[in-house]
Order: C-alpha cells, then structure tokens, then sequence
C-alpha cells in the first residue's frame, strides 16, 4: 500500500500531536466506509460523533485516526477534527503540482466532473484524481482534497453549494487553475430570491483562481455576462461553451446515432475535433463541450477527451441503465434516482423520448424549490407528454400540482413516498418498457431502482 500520510504529516500539517506512529493510505470520516489502512477523521456532527465509531473503524482496519479525544489506538490528536480535515487539505494542494480543475453548477456537475476525470485519465492513467460520487460540500470537498496523492497530475473536484459564499470558502481551499460552471438553473430556489442570485453564488468559483487561471462560462445561459463579469477580476482569460457558434468552443454539426449517442464536428478554440458521446441526450452534448473546454485549459489531449467521451457510460443514479426483470421478459430502467431539479427533469424526460417501447415515468418530488415549487413541479406535465409518457407514478406530496395537470392527459399514480411507491409497482411494467427513475435524492427512489434490478416489478 502506498502511504498517502503518514502521522508526522499530519501532525505538522494539522498542529496536531501524533501518538503512536502509522502511514494511511486512504482516508474516510464515515466509519462504514473505512478499509484497511485508512485514516479515519473523528468528526463531531449535529446528529452523532465519530469518536463513537473509533473501535469500528480500527476493527475495519485503519491504520490511524485524527482525533480530538483521548483514544487508544494510533492517533492524531488536534483541537476541533473537522478544522484538522480542511488543515490537511490545504497541505494536500500545497504540496501538489496537478493542474487543479473545479466544477460547479446547478446541472451535470457530476455527470461533468466524471467524464473529465476519464478524459484527463485516459491520457495519462493513474495519475488523474477526482472527488468521488457527489462529495462536493463542506466536508467533501476536503475530504476529496485530502485524498489527493501528492504526484497527481491533474485534479478534478466537484463544488456545490445551497447558500451564498458556500462556494467562495470552498474555492480557497480548491485553488483551481480552472473554474469551470455547467449552467445555471433553478435549484435549490428555496434559499434564494431568483436565479440571478443562484448566478452570483456559482460565480464565486472564480475567486479562488491561481493567478493566470481560465475560467469557463456557458455561453447560452442567460446569465453569460453576469458570470464573466464574476470571473473578470479573478481570471487570466475567460473560455465559453455552447451551442451558439459565438461561443469558443461550440458544435459546427451534430447527429444522432441510432445508439442515441451523439457525433460531434466541434470547434475548440481554432481547432476542430471530431468525437463520439456515447450518453444520450442533447444535455451530453454541452457537457462535452464543457469538458473539452476545461481539458483544453488544464493541457490536457483533446483527442484522448473525445475517445473518452465515446466510452464513458452511465453513473449509478446518473443515467446508468439496467434491465429489470419483468413477466415475460425484461424492461430498461434509466437511473437518474440521485438528483432532479427542473431544468434535469426536463432534459432526462427528452432522452426517454427517444427510448423504444412503452415509456414509463417513475418521478420524485423536486425539493428545495421554496415558493415557486407547486409551478416548476405543473410545468413539468408539457414535457411528460412531450415525451410520450403512458404511465406516471409520482412520489412525494410536492407531486399534487403536477397529478392535476396531468388530469385527463396521462395515466398517471400518485403516492406520498418510494416505500408506498414499492407497493403499487408490481405488476405495473411489460417487457420492453422503458422507464425512467427521476427525483431528489432525499425521496428514497434509489431503493426503487434497487428492487426494480431484484425483479419486484
């Protein structure tokens, strides 16, 4: 195992004082995810405590763990362990020469920060890093920092935020040398007045740029000018993606490919590069222009991007694809369970447009909508039967406004959570169905797609 602290490291990187002395090679503040070797961070949480978890963890096979408690095993001991995490991931991008890419937005910061981390990977395999699955707040982000080998070359991290000057913290611990926003959204809208605001929170990103560093701005949001304006006192030199031709790196042409990936001729500054995108769905096409922006910007090969983009495949929760068991045969089960906003919804109900077979909708309420959430929830019936949907199963309350619109258009179930959602779903599907499983994570739908891939249906 490769050390990626050792407890002399962190005790100078963190003010701490080390006991008996250990080498970590990975690093984890949730005790259930502890494997051999690791460093376990002992947070102290508004619900529980890490230093609960000590013996688990150890009994998992840490090697060590930062506390702030007495404790028998191999330790670092420091006053507060969450400010010891950020102290260790500012010594992680200290130490680094990576060219450091950081990713925000309100759509496809995941699905984006994926497909640059197997762009920039497959040119030089093993020495990219990422922050995994969706670790992008304010324990994640130092959290993916702090597991940062120190010979990386390149670095992907992924930066969201709810709330003003979220990101305007993370950011300073990120450094990047390229910012990159996806789009901008409605998400989130209960903590802010409208979507400009959600604009200037995003555009924070700017303000940790390295000196010289480019920051990327989609160009067809209408908040273009806002977040160029945010990134022109930070930036070195501002890059747009899009779809518009003005933007710097756009389409010439596109096609749809019967496997419902894309082929793009796309300009990229003054070069052309023709690709595949092997995910469906026009919203894959801005992803890779975005990628291909930010892989240009970090140095990375464009050529390598595109094969990369050809390969990549679906993430769980993201567009990954299953077949479920179903009587008589099987169905296609598109997992977007992980996330949904308005302008999400809209762009995965697009793609099961295109699917084969009867199209089946399993949606979860969107949250965090404040106010305006019973109109974006009814807004969403024109793109429900636009894509042809002939079931719905809705879940969650927040669903009522959209079952009235549906009312005499689409067949459609309503039911309050994913646990009463399991019990209407047996014997709703036929083979070659093609169903799509969308909604906020907190709705639970994940547990769906899980009993869809045992067969329940």
């Amino acid at each position: 195992m490769d050390s990626l602290w050792t407890s002399e490291e962190i005790a100078a990187a963190t003010g701490g004082v080390a006991g008996t002395g250990f080498a970590a090679g990975g690093i984890a503040f949730d005790s259930r995810e502890v494997g051999p070797g690791d460093l376990f961070v002992a947070l102290a949480g508004e619900a529980t405590d890490g230093h609960r978890f000590l013996d688990q963890a150890f009994a998992q096979g840490a090697a060590g763990a930062i506390v702030s408690a007495d404790t028998d095993h191999p330790h670092v001991r420091v006053p507060d362990t969450f400010a010891a995490l950020e102290d260790l991931a500012r010594a992680a991008r200290a130490r680094t020469a990576a060219r450091v890419i950081g990713v925000t937005g309100s759509v496809g910061k995941t699905s984006t920060k994926e497909a640059l981390f197997a762009a920039l990977d497959r040119g030089d395999p093993g020495e990219a890093h990422r922050s995994v699955k969706s670790y992008n707040n304010h324990t994640g982000v130092p959290l993916s920092l702090a597991r940062m080998p120190a010979a990386s070359r390149f670095a992907v991290l992924e930066m969201g935020m709810n709330h003003p000057g979220e990101l305007a913290h993370l950011t300073t611990l990120v450094r990047p040398h390229v910012a990159l926003v996806t789009t901008i959204a409605p998400a989130h809208t209960e903590f802010f007045p409208d979507e400009s605001a959600i604009a200037d929170a995003k555009g924070e990103i700017f303000q940790g740029l390295e000196p010289g560093g480019v920051a990327i701005v989609p160009y067809d949001s209408p908040h273009r000018e806002r977040l160029i304006a945010a990134a022109r006192p930070y930036a070195g030199r501002i890059v747009t993606f899009g779809t518009d031709r003005q933007a710097d790196v756009h389409p010439i042409e596109t096609m749809t490919l019967r496997t419902g990936g894309t082929f793009v001729t796309a300009k990229v500054g003054d070069r052309e590069l023709s690709f595949t995108i092997g995910q469906p769905g026009a919203h894959w096409v801005s992803n890779a222009l975005a990628v291909l922006a930010a892989v240009d910007a970090a140095g990375g090969d464009l050529g390598l991007a595109g094969l990369a983009l050809a390969e990549l495949g679906g993430l769980p929760g993201r567009g990954a694809r299953l077949l479920a068991p179903v009587d008589g045969g099987e169905a296609i089960v598109i997992d977007e369970s992980y996330n949904a906003n308005p302008a999400s919804m809209a762009a995965t109900l697009s793609v099961l447009a295109g699917e084969a077979g009867r199209h089946v909708a399993i949606l979860g309420e969107m949250r965090e909508l404040g106010a305006g959430s019973p109109g974006y929830h009814q807004a969403l019936a024109d793109p429900i039967e636009a894509a042809r949907v002939e079931m719905a199963l809705l879940v969650g309350e927040a669903m009522a406004p959209l079952a009235q619109a549906l009312e005499g258009r689409v067949k459609f179930v309503h039911v309050p959570t994913a646990a009463a959602a399991l019990e209407v779903l047996p014997g709703m599907l036929a083979p070659g169905d093609a169903v799509l499983v969308k909604g906020s994570n907190g709705v639970g739908l994940s547990r769906v797609v899980a009993a869809l891939a045992g067969g329940m249906a």
